[in-house]
């Protein structure tokens, strides 16, 4: 690994220009204050800090609130086998190709294994990720939760979970799939069964204490599935999966949205097209991988129930009991896998916030027939990813905040949250907050033109006799 870090320092080498600082310092009251904070340290958060830096944008700092190797769902609560995406899927390494998953891989590996290589593991790209943090020497503090957000003047003021107030003058939220909002358990659920007796998808779990029992999962995406074939590799008696679709969706639209069109300009539709594009993918939905549903159907005691939600719920003695359109159902213990829910109000960090951000309800309204109760409830997001005002008037610092969670894929289309719309993500992101800057500051960089004096050409350039008479004037020819 030795020879490859050695060759991403080269490349660095070799593509840093311009290669000078040229953020102004701020501070307040004696603190100093950071341009960028990022929340959380996942692939979209570290992809996002290697980009700011690379524009020379270093006064920045990366936070997430797990021990390190947990950020992110690879080594938590992802329960699949290897990735979704192709292996072939690139974007942490924005363009150099020895940052590249493939490279890295390789070099580990060996190019023999990478040919042979169907996905990675989730495990590997976890790993690979550490690397890639070490490797760039990214700023990221591990154990660091952000609890609350509020304007400070004109700057963002995060108070972590420790009580230090962290002074920003922009904040990039990259806080995964439910970054807008929270993990879905329904009302009933939560009501009326022990909080000991389920769990959601996102959750910690202890499978081997569900050897032998009765189990049911609730859900027909992908963490479904996993969650119940890992159940099932356990030692569960039984595992009901229960889908509220008659029909197990079988396309998968992110294959179709890997291009670069849809990729790298989807944000710049119009809200019509955007709203049509999103309602149309999100109809469709992402069936379960194969090789997810082989690991559930390779058990003989396993059953899917499409067109079987669930009503309600409640204990009758020691079981918990399901009731659903074709009757009830007894289980000893309930996963959920029913997705998350849009409302910043639901994020402690957005909770000063979250009354005055604009969601799709607030600022599209679409053609008859067209509604989408769902979608109406993800942010607004303005072409830069920040959040704008539910009702027009301006809400001090709510326009320093990006929103790089899945929450922002109707405004922004595939981004932080997925590997697949890293590559372009990222790069649009880092725009967009390299621009707002400049903008920002223009009249300090003018001021700082003004009084720009370095001077290129000096008296001693000239070698015979003297600058000053070389630059003199020549005499006009005669007309």
């Amino acid at each position: 690994m030795t020879d490859l870090q050695d060759r991403v320092r080269a490349d660095l080498a070799c593509l840093d220009y311009p290669s000078k600082p040229w953020l102004p310092s701020q501070s307040l009251d004696g603190q100093p204050v950071l341009d960028v904070l990022i929340i959380g340290a996942g692939q979209g958060g570290l992809a996002t800090a290697f980009g700011l830096m690379r524009e020379k944008i270093g006064n920045i700092l990366v936070v997430d609130q797990a021990p390190r190797g947990g950020e992110g769902v690879w080594t938590t609560f992802a329960r699949m086998i290897t990735l979704r995406t192709p292996k072939h899927v690139c974007g942490p390494d924005l363009g150099i190709g020895s940052l590249t998953p493939r490279a890295w891989y390789e070099a580990r590996f060996g190019a023999e294994a990478w040919a042979a290589l169907g996905k990675l593991p989730r495990e590997v790209w976890q790993d690979y990720l550490d690397w890639y943090r070490g490797v760039l020497d990214l700023p990221v503090r591990n154990d660091t939760g952000i609890v609350d957000i509020a304007p400070h003047g004109r700057f963002l003021a995060a108070t972590t979970d420790r009580g230090e107030r962290l002074l920003a003058r922009k904040i990039v939220l990259a806080t995964g799939i439910a970054g807008s909002g929270a993990w879905l358990i329904p009302d009933f659920i939560e009501a009326r069964i022990p909080r000991s007796r389920y769990a959601h998808t996102s959750e910690e779990i202890d499978f081997a204490a569900l050897a032998g029992k009765r189990i049911g999962v609730l859900g027909a995406g992908a963490s479904a599935f996993d969650n119940a074939a890992t159940a099932l590799e356990a030692g569960a008696g039984r595992v009901q999966l229960c889908v509220r679709r008659r029909l197990l969706p079988r396309v998968n639209p992110y294959r179709w949205m890997e291009q670069p069109g849809f990729l790298g300009h989807f944000a710049d539709l119009p809200d019509l097209m955007r709203w049509r594009f999103m309602r149309h993918i999100f109809t469709m939905n992402q069936p379960p991988p194969p090789d997810t549903v082989a690991r559930c159907a390779a058990f003989p005691h396993f059953s899917a129930h499409p067109g079987t939600p669930w009503l309600d719920a409640r204990m009758e003695g020691d079981e918990i009991r399901i009731r659903t359109p074709g009757g009830e159902l007894a289980f000893d213990f309930v996963i959920i896998g029913a997705g998350f829910v849009m409302d910043a109000a639901l994020r402690p960090e957005l909770r000063h916030f979250a009354p005055h951000i604009a969601k799709w309800g607030d600022r599209f309204t679409p053609p008859a027939g067209e509604a989408d109760a769902i979608l109406a409830t993800y942010p607004y997001l303005a072409r830069n990813f920040t959040f704008t005002a539910r009702h027009g008037a301006a809400v001090p610092g709510l326009d320093q905040i990006y929103n790089f969670t899945f929450g922002a894929t109707p405004s922004m289309g595939l981004s932080g949250a997925s590997i697949s719309g890293l590559k372009f993500g990222v790069r649009r992101l880092v725009d967009a907050i390299t621009r707002d800057f400049f903008l920002e500051d223009a009249e300090t960089h003018y001021l700082g033109l003004l009084r720009y004096e370095d001077q290129e050409l000096t008296p001693d350039a000239w070698p015979d006799g003297g600058l000053g008479a070389a630059l003199t004037p020549l005499p006009l020819p005669a007309a």
